[in-house]
């Protein structure tokens, strides 16, 4: 848990009370869960204007996590969706909660019973990343045959991305750096650029969207490389949040527009993952794995900016 914002160091293992389960609640015994860019940006409230959803001077919620995978221990008199003993998974953004041994989420919230076909912690993080890159597939209309390039595809949002995109049929340019070529080309990409060979916006083929996975390039550097009505859409807000603004200009002009894609949330989206976990259509990809007791640390290396797929926190250990 953590009262203040700040750097990893403001996380601390302590002892708590179990949550307490209303009517129409789900205990879950947490197996499983992660840390990502997205607890990253909560814990140390950048940008600052998260402050005005977390707290202005100190956090609300004072236990982080965002994904999970588990076990249900305990329902409310009024659930009828699961049972004592189902093996779930889920995405609780907002309430947060999942850093912990137990977790309270409402019946009808982002749960779903787990694929059948993988572990607790191949299941946690499958559904971070993964809306994130969903928004931005179903934001973009990306259909079969359409000509996709994704840029960061090595990270928990990219590499959810390729996979996605080849379920729908597109073509897919992966970029990432020399390291991860052949990972890359695993998870199906068709085509993989270099990045460290030479600059990719300097790419002759044209595509139907671009995706940022990382949001390390802008509208302006990648725009020679759509096709006449072409898309390019980013995971961050851009220099000067830009990638607000020029969603609403693009449009006003014939040609390469930008879309932000807010992401989209629910059961039916955890419940598509696990579908497609469970038809082997897609697969989180798992950089490294740390104990509860080492959250911290796991902290540390998602900042350094060089995690591969997802940091898997491991809560109970595997019997």
């Amino acid at each position: 848990m953590r009262h203040r914002y700040g750097p990893p160091d403001v996380v601390r293992i302590v002892e708590m009370d179990r949550p307490s389960v209303g009517d129409h609640d789900v205990l879950v015994r947490v197996h499983a869960t992660t840390v990502n860019r997205t607890d990253c940006a909560y814990r140390a409230a950048r940008p600052f204007f998260m402050r005005a959803l977390t707290g202005l001077t100190r956090p609300r919620r004072t236990v982080l996590g965002t994904e999970y995978a588990g076990v249900v221990e305990a329902v409310g008199g009024g659930v009828t969706s699961f049972a004592v003993g189902d093996r779930v998974f889920g995405y609780n953004e907002g309430a947060f909660g999942t850093h912990a041994e137990y977790l309270a989420v409402p019946q009808d919230g982002d749960i779903a019973t787990m694929p059948g076909n993988v572990t607790f912690e191949e299941a946690a993080p499958g559904t971070e990343g993964a809306h994130y890159a969903l928004a931005f597939l179903r934001s973009a209309g990306v259909q079969a045959g359409h000509d996709v390039l994704v840029y960061g595809a090595t990270g928990g949002i990219g590499s959810a991305a390729v996979q996605l995109l080849k379920h729908e049929g597109a073509t897919v340019t992966a970029v990432c750096e020399t390291a991860h070529l052949e990972l890359v080309r695993g998870l199906g990409a068709d085509r993989v650029v270099d990045y460290t060979a030479g600059d990719f916006t300097r790419d002759e083929q044209r595509y139907d969207a671009v995706f940022d996975a990382v949001g390390k390039s802008t509208f302006g550097r990648c725009r020679r490389l759509l096709k006449p009505g072409g898309l390019y859409l980013s995971s961050e807000l851009g220099p000067w949040g830009q990638n607000l603004l020029l969603p609403l200009v693009t449009p006003l002009f014939r040609g390469r527009k930008v879309k932000f894609p807010f992401p989209q949330e629910g059961q039916e989206v955890v419940r598509h993952f696990r579908d497609l976990i469970e038809a082997g259509e897609f697969r989180p990809v798992i950089d490294r794995r740390y104990p509860l007791e080492q959250i911290v640390d796991a902290y540390r290396y998602v900042e350094t900016g060089r995690k591969i797929g997802n940091v898997v926190i491991t809560v109970v250990p595997p019997s």
